[in-house]
């Protein structure tokens, strides 16, 4: 069964397994990797301290890179088999604004079609008001179709698409106490637990 845990140095392995699915280079969004090289995460010491830095980006009593934000990462799991990561920035700047939102997630590509994404959300999002947040903005790329379906599953309202620096981007908020939000919360969990 999928579970929501903080990284893990444990899980290596499974990590680097899943990291060989994707393209070179391609984009894991909410997976914290632009807080590392790539050529550290091969070794065991070099991903231990990618997963500190990870661990230590949602302390908001150290301070964050320039054009950073606090952010609490999690990892997708069933097991101890990496799935996909998921993070809730603590609060935007300009980019994050404009094309980037509050929450970011990936599935590794053997593991999508399978709700994951739209279950790690639901839950994430029941985290979000503990940091203050009440509603919460969430994009995906224009023509991603699934990523759509899974933040309008979660109560996402389009609020408009536009040209970024990275893409056409569709903007989504979520309102954090919206009753029929909590629903569609429900019905995602459900989704993956059965």
């Amino acid at each position: 069964m999928a579970e929501l845990i903080a990284p893990t140095g444990r899980l290596h392995s499974s990590w680097l397994t899943a990291r060989d699915e994707w393209q070179p280079g391609a984009h894991q969004d909410g997976a914290g990797l632009r807080l590392v090289g790539d050529d550290e995460l091969d070794s065991p010491e070099g991903f231990a301290s990618w997963v500190e830095r990870l661990r230590q980006q949602s302390d908001r009593s150290l301070p964050v890179g320039e054009g950073r934000v606090h952010a609490t990462h999690w990892w997708i799991v069933d097991g101890e088999t990496y799935l996909g990561a998921i993070d809730l920035r603590h609060y935007l700047n300009a980019f994050l604004l404009e094309g980037g939102g509050h929450i970011g997630y990936s599935v590794r590509p053997s593991a999508r079609r399978r709700g994951l994404a739209s279950w790690a959300l639901g839950e994430v999002l029941l985290k979000a008001p503990a940091l203050g947040l009440d509603r919460v903005l969430l994009t995906c790329d224009d023509g991603n179709v699934g990523s759509a379906r899974t933040i309008e599953s979660n109560g996402g309202v389009l609020e408009d698409v536009r040209s970024t620096e990275s893409g056409v981007k569709r903007r989504y908020w979520i309102t954090l106490n919206d009753a029929g939000h909590s629903h569609s919360l429900m019905a995602a969990t459900r989704t993956v637990a059965s």
